[in-house]
């Protein structure tokens, strides 16, 4: 009954003027909220683009770090700084220039790439989860299944996959018209705002996302819980306390990032909200688009020795670095 009122609708729709740009609410027209939000935000983001490009020059510049989870860790750095270039630079423009109009093909375009760094980061973030399965439940074949070879077949099959996916919806998307309301109640463009707005009939695109989505997220959240659920059995059985602790310290960082993801994501697009926690909703997208990116470098900084310690060498080397030129 509900999809026949829609259809309905956008049946109707159709004899309205079309829509060539939608406006992004934001957080509001509040002219003293905009320039606190416009620091915050430009401050964010130079720090995740900074700590990320640390951390990727960290694991280059290393030796010690030439290793499978941390080539994967490197990859989801750049990621991470892709990711938050999608919507950040977009939204800083808007906060500074308060002009929140974007042309349709320009909020698509935003779309499609802002779903493929979402992707990947789920499917890299998988393989992650592999790549400590296989190194706590399978310790001995661990450098024969989990290669160079493979891991850079994991990275790329990653890429691939969301980029093909994000593609077959964006080719249904190019091809709806827009023609009610012009106004998108968020700080980026995301699909399902911009359906809704749709005039075009969207089951079919509708239905090919559900099924897009189910294969592309549902079923690497099953594989990771899965890997993990191994883990846990695994770490369960070694006799000594000491081991257990070392082996959960291996995963723990990854299982933080995992948490926040996860939560923050099935809260914006699996649980629905009521339209007067639309606040709520921007704030748990500002923690997956915004927060995810800068917490990702400083969770597995701070809680591995590796990276804490080739970070130390690196601020020795400079440090002497400068002192010899100063002489």
């Amino acid at each position: 009954m509900v999809s026949k009122i829609r259809t309905m609708e956008k049946e109707r729709g159709t004899n309205q003027t079309l829509i060539m740009e939608f406006i992004l609410l934001g957080f509001g027209n509040d002219p003293e909220l905009q320039p606190l939000l416009f620091f915050l935000f430009l401050v964010v983001y130079i720090v995740t683009v900074v700590g990320n490009l640390l951390f990727v020059a960290l694991v280059v510049a290393d030796q010690h770090l030439h290793i499978p989870m941390y080539y994967l860790l490197g990859n989801l750095s750049c990621l991470e700084i892709c990711y938050t270039s999608t919507t950040l630079p977009r939204l800083l423009a808007s906060l500074l220039t308060g002009d929140r109009t974007i042309p349709v093909k320009n909020c698509i375009v935003q779309v499609f790439f802002f779903g493929i760094m979402s992707n990947t980061e789920n499917l890299l973030l998988t393989a992650m989860s592999y790549d400590r399965y296989l190194a706590i439940c399978l310790p001995l074949h661990y450098t024969t299944l989990m290669n160079g070879r493979v891991c850079s077949q994991l990275v790329v099959g990653c890429w691939l996959t969301s980029l093909l996916f994000c593609t077959i919806v964006n080719v249904f998307l190019f091809q709806l018209t827009f023609c009610d309301s012009k106004e998108i109640d968020h700080f980026f463009c995301d699909f399902s705002p911009i359906v809704n707005l749709s005039c075009s009939d969207t089951h079919t695109l509708e239905l090919l996302t559900f099924v897009l989505a189910v294969i592309g997220t549902f079923v690497p959240f099953l594989l990771t819980l899965a890997s993990y659920i191994c883990i846990i059995t695994s770490v369960l059985k070694i006799p000594s306390s000491t081991g257990r602790k070392k082996a959960f310290s291996t995963c723990s960082s990854h299982l933080i990032v995992l948490a926040i993801l996860y939560v923050t994501v099935l809260t914006v697009y699996v649980f629905p909200m009521a339209e007067s926690h639309k606040v709520l909703h921007k704030i748990f997208s500002v923690f997956y688009t915004v927060l995810t990116p800068i917490i990702n470098p400083v969770i597995y900084s701070l809680r591995n020795k590796e990276v804490n310690e080739s970070l130390r060498k690196a601020i020795l080397e400079l440090a002497a670095y400068r002192s010899r030129h100063r002489m």
